[in-house]
């Protein structure tokens, strides 16, 4: 980043408050999900769709971030973004009905895609050589601020009686990142026209290869935060304590979201065994989860949580690292997050669904298992030796500015 140290240091600040907001309207849904349910008469696919419409949108609106970026201008959508996640927050204490509910979870998700297909450019553009390390910093307080929605939510409610002031509260901090945005995120830096980038990293077979990578792995985070909580209620568990286990995932995912990358930059360029190392993880947790869920719960939290976040840091990484500019890089960012999260909004609702058919969760860990050990072969793809190779034309299109 360019400019007095210090402008360095107030800009990480807003990384990682900017990063807190992003998931706690999300996790704090599950230790809360009977009272909701009872508040606003939401069914178990009901509660599902508080997750699926924010991913959904997420996923849409990463295709058009390159478009807002030339439009709106990354500095004014970010704070915009910040302004819609504070104001669906906000409305959480006065919803009364399904509907309603669903509609904050829209315009709420609607902000945190908007951040997520700008904010990895930002990034990049600020911090050219260190993109990973920061990455990883936006990525631990992101995960971050999971921890922090499913641990308050139930401790508000439990001190207040009334899941909305569990639910709206967290607004303030949306407010706060909404005021660090404003005076610390440099203005955007004139650019030539560069073309349609999506179109152009949509002809090439690398970038479908990093958007199914991705909602593979991202489809085990949404199936937890709705589910896990509900599933240790139904063998006895009260809000609060399954809301700490939740709580518990999120700091080991933002622990190694931090570490992770931070450890990969420094011993080279393949990321390849750090992803294996997060997906075996994964899949230790979620079979724990399927197979003897009392057994050690705290250890399969833990397990999950570190495969979770550090695969979700790394693939940032691994997207980024495809290219030195930063427009074609956050791009691709975007785009990887957009495809992934379309395919991340699927699985609560499978989830759900096995759930009805045989009356537990155990059946949809073991299919989340199966998506982990794709994931697996996919990794397979992504050395860094062959990274120019799968962008060659998309990276002339994009930096020539041709369509």
């Amino acid at each position: 980043m360019q400019g007095h140290p210090g402008s360095r240091w107030t800009f990480l600040i807003a990384v990682a408050v900017i990063g807190l907001n992003l998931r706690p309207f999300i996790t704090s849904i599950g230790p809360l999900a009977e009272s909701i349910r009872a508040g606003t008469g939401l069914s178990s696919h009901g509660l599902a769709l508080l997750t699926f419409v924010p991913m959904v949108l997420m996923g849409c609106l990463a295709f058009l971030g390159p478009a807002l970026q030339r439009l709106l201008g990354a500095r004014p959508a970010v704070i915009a973004a910040l302004v819609f996640i504070t104001l669906g927050t906000f409305l959480r204490f006065f919803v009364s009905s399904a509907w309603t509910m669903v509609g904050t979870a829209a315009l709420t998700g609607f902000g945190v895609a908007v951040v997520q297909a700008l904010f990895p450019g930002i990034i990049k553009r600020e911090f050219p050589q260190q993109a990973g390390p920061v990455m990883g910093l936006y990525s631990a307080m992101l995960l971050g601020g999971g921890a922090l929605g499913a641990q308050a939510s139930p401790i508000l409610m439990e001190l207040t009686g009334s899941w909305h002031i569990g639910l709206g509260a967290l607004a303030l901090l949306g407010l706060f990142a909404a005021i660090v945005a404003w005076r610390v995120i440099p203005a955007d830096r004139p650019r030539m026209p560069e073309g349609n980038v999506v179109r152009a990293l949509l002809a090439r077979p690398r970038s479908w290869l990093l958007m199914a990578f991705f909602g593979l792995v991202n489809g085990g985070y949404t199936s937890v935060v709705v589910w896990l909580a509900p599933s240790y209620q139904q063998l006895g568990w009260s809000a609060s304590a399954s809301g700490s286990l939740l709580a518990v995932m999120a700091i080991c995912q933002a622990a190694a979201a931090l570490f992770l990358p931070a450890l990969a930059h420094r011993n080279g360029s393949d990321h390849r065994p750090w992803l294996w190392l997060t997906l075996g993880c994964q899949f230790a947790g979620f079979a724990g989860f399927a197979l003897a869920p009392d057994l050690a719960p705290f250890l399969f939290v833990a397990a999950t949580g570190f495969g979770l976040g550090g695969c979700f840091a790394l693939s940032l990484v691994v997207a980024l690292d495809h290219f030195s500019d930063p427009v074609p890089a956050g791009a691709l960012s975007a785009l990887m997050q957009g495809g992934g999260f379309l395919l991340a909004a699927c699985p609560p609702l499978i989830v759900s669904s096995l759930h009805d058919l045989t009356g537990g969760f155990s059946a949809g860990w073991i299919w989340q298992m199966g998506c982990i050990a794709i994931a697996v072969v996919l990794v397979m793809r992504l050395a860094p030796k062959g990274y120019a190779a799968a962008m060659p034309s998309a990276a002339r299109s994009v930096l020539s500015g041709g369509s």
